[in-house]
């Protein structure tokens, strides 16, 4: 399974469907299901807490996906080093 981290902490992963989860705070997570009209990610049948499922649609959008990336990558670097 393809992930990125930081700080101890995955921000991206992709599982075997080939979908991609961004790792949001809570706040935001719940901000982008709606506006993405996605949903809570799952990998390998769990829910990845504080991931958001990245609709196919929305790939086609690199610029996007790099904002968002980076958005997870400075909200994992908030957190308390693993």
């Amino acid at each position: 399974m393809p992930y990125t981290s930081a700080n101890g902490y995955m921000f991206s992963l992709l599982n075997k469907a080939g979908e991609i989860g961004i790792r949001f705070s809570k706040d935001v997570q719940e901000k982008y299901i709606k506006e993405f009209q996605s949903s809570i990610y799952k990998s390998y049948g769990a829910v990845m807490k504080g991931y958001v499922l990245i609709p196919d649609h929305m790939l086609e959008d690199i610029d996007a996906i790099t904002k968002y990336l980076n958005e997870s990558y400075d909200y994992v670097m908030t957190l308390e080093p693993k």
